[in-house]
C-alpha cells in the first residue's frame, strides 16, 4: 500500500531541554519529516537553566540571559529556529528546568523543577499531548536519562508513563480520549561503537579525533552498553540536524565538538542514528544475530495496512485501541 493511501504516520520525539532534540536523534526527525511523516518535538523544560556554552556567542540586543525569564526567551527563540531547520512541529510541556547539581555532596535541587514535580502530575501533559497528536512511535531517553541530569532520567520516566498510561481510559481520564502509541524508542546517539568507528576513521584519514579522550575514559569506568535494535540511515540529513545543532547558538559552538568530524568521513563510516526498541505493541519480524531494524515503523506500517484491509478506518489502528 502507497504512502498516500496510508493513514499518516506520526513520530513523537519527547526532550528534556531545547536543544537534545538538535543532538539526539536530530537527522531522524529530519528524515522523517522530509518524507510525509508528521513528526512533533516535544521540550518538557524551557532550559532556563543552561549556562552559555558557546564561548563565541553574543546575547542578542534586546534580550538578556541573567535571569531565567531571559533566558527562556533567548531559548524559546533558539528552539524555534532548531524545529524549522528540522522541518517539524513542536510544543512545551511547560516546566522549569533543573539544572545540573555540581559539587561533593551534591546541593538541593531548586524548588519547583521538573524533576520534583511529582510522576503523575509531571506526565499529565505529555498524556494530553499524546491524545491529541496520537503517535504511533515515541522517541525518548533510556532510564538513566542517557547522562544522569536529573531532567533527562524526569524525562524518560513521564515518557514510559505516558507510554503505559495514554491509552487506558481509566488514567488521567480528563486528559482526552485514550490513545496508544505502538512502539517506543530509546536514543543512543552516542554509543560506544558509533564514536569508535568515527574516531578510527578520522585517526586513519591522519585526522584529530575530538573521541580520544572520551572513548579511554568511558572505557575506563566500563560503561555498560544498551542493546541497540534499531540502525536508521539519515546521512542526507546531515545538514539539516547541524542547522538545528547551530540555531541553538547559545549552546552549540560551531567551532566545537559537535562539528569537528569531517562530514564525508560520518557519512561513510556512520550513516546511522541508533535506537534501542523499549516497547511493541504490535508484532514484529524476527531478528537474527546482528539483524537490526532500519525503520522506526517497522511492523506499524503493516498494522495499519491491515486495519484498512480489515475495514477498521473508524477505529485508530489494528488491535491497539480496541
Amino acid at each position: 500500500m502507497s504512502e498516500t493511501e496510508r493513514e499518516p504516520l506520526r513520530l513523537m520525539a519527547v526532550h528534556a531541554h531545547p536543544d537534545d532534540e538538535s543532538s539526539k536523534g536530530a537527522a531522524t526527525t529530519a528524515r522523517y519529516a522530509a518524507e510525509g511523516v508528521e513528526v512533533l518535538v516535544v521540550t518538557c523544560t524551557g532550559g532556563e537553566r543552561g549556562d552559555i556554552l558557546n564561548p563565541s556567542y553574543v546575547v542578542p540586543e534586546g534580550h538578556e540571559f541573567d535571569s531565567l525569564e531571559g533566558r527562556a526567551v533567548v531559548r524559546r527563540e533558539e528552539m524555534a529556529r532548531s524545529a524549522a531547520a528540522l522541518g517539524v512541529r513542536h510544543r512545551w510541556l511547560g516546566f522549569v528546568d533543573s539544572g545540573l547539581p555540581e559539587g561533593d555532596p551534591l546541593p538541593p535541587l531548586p524548588e519547583g523543577c521538573f524533576a520534583l514535580v511529582p510522576l503523575e502530575e509531571a506526565a499529565e501533559p505529555l498524556v494530553r499531548l499524546v491524545r491529541e497528536f496520537r503517535p504511533h512511535v515515541i522517541t525518548t531517553y533510556d532510564p538513566s536519562g542517557g547522562y544522569p541530569h536529573p531532567d533527562h532520567i524526569k524525562c524518560h520516566e513521564v515518557s514510559a508513563e505516558a507510554f503505559a498510561a495514554a491509552g487506558d481510559a481509566t488514567r488521567y481520564p480528563d486528559a482526552g480520549d485514550p490513545w496508544q502509541p505502538m512502539k517506543l524508542y530509546y536514543n543512543h546517539g552516542f554509543s560506544m561503537k558509533s564514536l569508535r568507528a568515527v574516531h578510527e576513521a578520522m585517526e586513519d584519514a591522519g585526522l584529530e579525533s575530538p573521541f580520544g579522550d572520551w572513548i579511554e575514559s568511558r572505557t575506563a569506568r566500563e560503561m555498560p552498553e544498551r542493546e541497540v535494535t534499531t540502525y536508521v540511515r539519515v546521512s542526507d540529513y546531515f545538514a539539516q540536524r547541524d542547522e538545528a545543532l547551530r540555531a541553538h547558538a547559545s549552546q552549540i559552538d560551531p567551532d566545537g565538538f559537535f562539528f569537528a568530524v569531517p562530514r564525508d568521513i560520518e557519512a561513510d563510516v556512520w550513516p546511522w542514528d541508533g535506537y534501542e526498541l523499549a516497547e511493541s505493541t504490535v508484532p514484529l519480524p524476527e531478528r537474527g544475530a546482528g539483524e537490526y531494524e532500519d525503520d522506526l515503523f517497522t511492523g506499524v506500517r503493516e498494522a495499519l495496512d491491515a486495519a484498512r484491509e480489515a475495514g477498521d478506518e473508524g477505529r485508530e489502528h489494528a488491535g491497539v485501541n480496541a
